[in-house]
């Protein structure tokens, strides 16, 4: 099998290089972020690729976007996403396709069941982690205008309510303030609030968030 791997974090990318390696697999190339990932797809043409979820440079849906695009200009390609935490964006569509799966991070320890699923994606199977495909069909509260913000969007959003501006929930969260503004602009885009002032759009945001219920919001 030919592997392509996608992680930032360098441990963990030497670390799944390794694995797949030492079972006798051909990790033909590594990349840092999502920008660099569908290039190198288009010239090794891999049977595998592994990609994280939070890449560079927002740390927010690189990821699943870049899955998204690999399966639709090459729907050969078999396309396991990792993730630390649950994130349903765009997995409901790539669960549609062949040769898809979405493991949690922790997986992976679990060395000989990780591999079998690897395989079985690279073959045109599926693997799904049963805490993704509880997430994914969990009724959506008709109440809830939060549901669709992750943890860290919630995070954040929660910040902003407290009146925090990017700068210092940058500091708050140890992350650049790129990643809050990326972190922010889902955050709005998913609340549904039209392109305007951004000021406007902030105050908007925090209001429905003080509106949503309050067991929601934990």
């Amino acid at each position: 099998m030919r592997v392509l791997i996608a992680e930032d974090q360098v441990l963990l990318r030497e670390g799944l290089a390794r694995l797949f390696a030492d079972r006798g697999h051909q990790v033909v190339a590594t990349v840092g972020d999502a920008e660099n990932l569908l290039p190198t797809v288009e010239s090794h043409r891999p049977d595998l690729v592994v990609v994280d979820v939070r890449m560079p440079p927002t740390f927010t849906d690189e990821g699943t976007r870049a899955a998204r695009d690999i399966k639709q200009a090459h729907p050969e390609i078999g396309v396991l996403v990792l993730s630390q935490h649950i994130d349903t964006t765009h997995a409901m569509v790539l669960m549609s396709r062949t040769g898809f799966g979405y493991l949690l991070k922790d997986r992976v320890l679990d060395v000989h069941d990780f591999l079998a699923a690897a395989q079985r994606v690279a073959d045109g199977g599926s693997a799904l982690d049963p805490n993704v495909v509880g997430a994914l069909v969990r009724p959506r509260p008709s109440d809830d205008p939060l549901f669709a913000l992750s943890d860290r969007e919630r995070e954040v959003l929660e910040l902003m309510a407290q009146g925090l501006n990017n700068p210092a929930i940058a500091r708050r969260l140890v992350v650049s303030e790129r990643t809050v503004e990326g972190h922010v602009r889902h955050v709005l885009l998913k609340l549904g609030l039209a392109e305007s002032d951004d000021g406007h759009r902030r105050v908007l945001a925090v209001l429905t968030y003080l509106r949503a219920p309050r067991t929601r919001r934990s």
